[in-house]
């Protein structure tokens, strides 16, 4: 069809949710070296306007804990590049869980400050 295939946009989310992190200071390996991982609870995506194989993209990340801080959401926007017209919307819903145990555990707090700051 000429379009990209819509499960890449997953893969976007993933990297734009990586790379958010790390320009936070923070990267997934340091929490998961720490005790914490950060399994998928819910992911949703919106297709507004076809992107074609061989369209440069940016995707757009923004991070919000919940009131429990123990999940954390991150809605997406995609578009091509130079343009601001949104071709993907999106979202994935991270929970915390203690990689040892297997049990929902809060953010951790240099992870809080870190979402909190502006």
């Amino acid at each position: 069809m000429g379009v990209v295939y819509h499960a890449h946009c997953i893969d976007w989310f993933e990297a734009a949710r990586t790379e958010g992190l790390r320009t936070l200071g923070r990267t997934y390996r340091e929490m998961q070296d720490g005790g914490t991982s950060m399994p998928v609870l819910d992911l949703g995506a919106s297709y507004l306007r076809p992107l074609y194989y061989d369209d440069l993209i940016e995707v757009d990340v923004m991070w919000t804990l919940n009131d429990s801080r123990t999940r954390i959401r991150f809605d997406y926007r995609v578009r091509r590049s130079g343009d601001e017209t949104i071709c993907i919307g999106g979202h994935v819903t991270l929970c915390f869980v203690d990689a040892g145990r297997g049990r929902p555990v809060r953010a951790p707090q240099e992870l809080v400050d870190l979402v909190a700051t502006p």
